[in-house]
């Protein structure tokens, strides 16, 4: 047996995804000719997913997003924290 007691954190998991769904989605608007920022900060303020293109399967993924998992990995990460 082990000594140590291990630890395991959703939270990075879930991070981790929002970042890569995030990713995705701002080279998928990219790509089209659109300002990703202003799509992205539209769709969060509104959660209406036409700011979000479906190039690249881009609107179905960030809906797989909870939009305050979506606020609290910017804020994270813009703080660094």
């Amino acid at each position: 047996m082990r000594d140590k007691t291990m630890i395991f954190s959703i939270s990075d998991n879930r991070d981790e995804s929002v970042r890569t769904i995030l990713t995705t989605v701002y080279k998928a608007l990219e790509e089209k000719g659109y300002h990703p920022i202003n799509q992205i900060v539209g769709y969060i303020l509104s959660e209406d997913p036409t700011y979000i293109t479906t190039h690249n399967n881009a609107r179905s993924l960030i809906r797989k997003i909870d939009r305050d998992d979506l606020l609290e990995v910017l804020l994270k990460s813009y703080l660094d924290v």
